[in-house]
């Protein structure tokens, strides 16, 4: 049960994350740059008491460049922001985060649309009008 718990604290708060690079992405404010570094640290702590790694700061080091790729827009930056965008599994979040970049998601999300009942189905049979008498 506590598992249950400890999965969903880190999927609020890797959502959290993401909200918060999504807001710097808007703003641009220095404010909102502490906001996303302050969750960070939060996620961080959370993976050293889990995997027991006193060195653990992916999401910190993620921010800074992410942040970074953010202010300073290139192709080397451009090609980071595609990367994170890639991993944005929520599709709202992830053409928020596109649009307020003004970058094209990494690829056109698809529908799948349910097929007409007469979609060529029985397309090349012949068909059975009128029965032909013997």
């Amino acid at each position: 049960m506590c598992q249950q718990g400890s999965g969903e604290q880190h999927s609020k708060m890797l959502r959290s994350w993401q909200i918060a690079i999504l807001r710097f992405a808007i703003t641009l404010d220095n404010a909102d740059r502490l906001g996303v570094l302050a969750v960070a640290n939060e996620l961080d702590r959370l993976g050293r008491q889990n995997e027991q790694a006193a060195d653990f700061g992916f999401f910190r080091r993620s921010s800074t460049e992410l942040c970074a790729a953010i202010l300073q827009r290139n192709e080397a930056t451009d090609a980071i922001l595609q990367q994170y965008l890639s991993h944005i599994d929520e599709a709202r979040l992830k053409r928020a985060f596109a649009a307020a970049l003004g970058i094209d998601e990494p690829g056109p999300v698809s529908v799948k649309r349910r097929a007409k009942p007469d979609s060529g189905l029985w397309r090349g049979l012949p068909s059975r009008g009128p029965m032909a008498q013997d």
